[in-house]
């Protein structure tokens, strides 16, 4: 987060069992990622597509020599951004982050980049078959990972924050009047589950639970629920819980 701008990251998971190119892992590569973007966002600059790609390419340079980067098992992150600048209120979507935006009488608008559920459907669908925490189940999700790896920024398939910089052009990016924006929620696939999963909250249900009582109480609220379908029985999911992160924005009038 900067005065500015407040920036949101989710790592790809990667199976044990699948081969990883870069010695750091993904835990490393999401960290210098965002502390990239930050410092690149924060002075107003550049677009927000520019920042991803620069932020790419410093990172690329931090682990060239070290690790095998012309590959597909490298770390992979999605990203949400947003900043403020000059009176407009920019944003950046890429992968199954989700961005909420409360635009007042104009109503919810929420921006997400669904790409990669439309590729490898097979695979998908078969990873969906619970109960999760199986070995059969763990095997299928691997299966997916490694079709996925195959897709990931190509023509065709989807796009996520790797070693690319050209993943920046397919991201969803835009602005809207600062003054139009009431308040606004950046989400990780992961705590935005109430919602778009488990069907329990409406948007405009989280953005109140956001304001009245933070980003751990939806958090709490979504391991409820997870725990209450632990095998994946009610609502097929690739993992029982996922990792969870959330940031709220009020826009003072």
């Amino acid at each position: 987060m900067s005065p500015t701008g407040v920036v949101v990251l989710d790592g790809l998971s990667a199976p044990k069992d699948l081969p990883m190119g870069c010695m750091h892992g993904t835990p490393w590569f999401v960290r210098q990622l965002g502390s990239a973007l930050i410092e690149l966002i924060s002075t107003g600059e550049v677009s927000l597509r520019e920042a991803l790609r620069r932020a790419i390419a410093e990172v690329n340079d931090l682990h060239r020599g070290s690790c095998a980067l012309d590959q597909e098992a490298v770390p992979a992150s999605t990203v949400v951004m947003v900043r403020e600048r000059g009176g407009s209120l920019d944003y950046l979507v890429l992968s199954d982050n989700v961005l909420v935006l409360d635009l007042g009488a104009d109503g919810i608008k929420t921006i997400v980049d669904k790409r990669v559920e439309e590729v490898a459907a097979e695979e998908m669908q078969a990873a969906l078959r619970g109960p999760t925490g199986t070995a059969e189940h763990a095997a299928h999700v691997s299966k997916l990972v490694s079709a996925q790896r195959q897709l990931r920024n190509k023509p065709g398939g989807y796009w996520v924050v790797a070693t690319d910089p050209a993943a920046a052009d397919e991201a969803i990016a835009g602005s809207v009047d600062l003054d139009r924006v009431r308040q606004a929620a950046l989400l990780t696939d992961g705590a935005s589950r109430l919602v778009d999963t488990f069907g329990a909250l409406t948007w405009a249900e989280l953005l109140a639970l956001l304001r009245t009582e933070g980003p751990a109480a939806l958090i709490a609220r979504t391991r409820e629920a997870e725990h209450a379908d632990p095998l994946g029985e009610r609502w097929p999911r690739l993992k029982h819980a996922d990792d969870a992160t959330a940031a709220y924005i009020k826009v003072e009038a």
